[in-house]
């Protein structure tokens, strides 16, 4: 332990017990686990972050107008709507020859 023997941390232990008192130990040590835990409460949340960017740049990225492609020809009534305007065009385009 930081090459302390058993002599050496009896006399900290006993300048502490002095220094702060035998009622305040207590709420030092749970002031020092809240701390512990918090700090291990955050490495575990960083790796977690790390781990799902490290996921995101594995998976394949698609070429992003493909993709939104995909997603319009997804919308209900598209296609309706999209026969609807061919056929206008259609009869506009023979409005005019007729004209």
């Amino acid at each position: 332990m930081f090459g302390l023997g058993l002599p050496e941390v009896l006399i900290i232990v006993v300048i502490i017990l002095l220094l702060f008192g035998a009622k305040r130990l207590p709420e030092i040590g749970e002031g020092l686990g809240k701390t512990g835990r918090e700090i291990r409460k955050s490495r575990g949340e960083k790796k977690a972050e790390k781990t799902q960017k490290e996921e995101e740049k594995k998976m394949p990225k698609g070429n992003l107008i493909s993709d939104l492609k995909k997603e319009v020809e997804d919308i209900p009534g598209l296609k309706e709507v999209r026969t609807i305007k061919e056929t206008t065009e259609k009869v506009k385009n023979l409005t005019r020859l007729l004209k």
